[in-house]
């Protein structure tokens, strides 16, 4: 065409936009996990979930709340530990530790930002791989990079795929803006 061969936008092709849903799809998963849920609890395992929040940080607050509202709807077990801002690193590490030893917790979450007193890597890296929902820690990185189904995947960038795949989005070469609160 007559663009401008110095135009940052050459070789682009136009589309027309498309708003997502992302409330009905959540809604939809949330409905999944609650069956999923329910067949577990008919075999006598109901999954569990532990947020650890350490401070008051309101959104963070905001954050660990919902989660233990979803797990609640969904039929979980939650439980949020609120520890103060000047929780000394071994107790919270402690803490961690007998979140890895208690069979009621399935997943636990160390919510961040933790405070500067704290070594927040080395806090995540204590967290059991097999119960590390948010998906920091080295090994299941590493298994996400090399494409082992059995990680845990951080939740943002798998809701957005989700949200993708299951509104039939084809992203194979594509160029992406997303747009949200976080």
């Amino acid at each position: 065409g007559g663009r401008d061969p110095g135009d940052p936008g050459r070789g682009l092709r136009s589309v027309s936009a498309r708003i997502l849903d992302g409330t009905a799809i959540a809604k939809a998963i949330r409905q999944e996990v609650a069956a999923e849920v329910s067949r577990l609890r008919s075999k006598g395992r109901k999954p569990g979930l532990a947020a650890v929040l350490v401070g008051e940080d309101p959104a963070s607050a905001v954050y660990v709340r919902s989660k233990g509202k979803a797990c609640e709807e969904a039929g979980m077990h939650s439980v949020t530990i609120r520890l103060p801002a000047d929780t000394p690193e071994a107790e919270l590490l402690d803490t961690v530790d007998r979140l890895n030893a208690d069979p009621e917790i399935n997943g636990i979450l160390v919510q961040l930002p933790l405070p500067k007193h704290i070594n927040s890597e080395k806090v995540l890296h204590r967290i059991d791989p097999r119960k590390d929902v948010d998906g920091f820690h080295p090994v299941n990185v590493g298994k996400l990079v090399t494409g082992d189904k059995t990680a845990f995947r951080p939740a943002t960038p798998y809701g957005v795929q989700q949200m993708l795949i299951r509104s039939g989005i084809e992203t194979k070469g594509a160029h992406a803006v997303i747009v949200g609160r976080s």
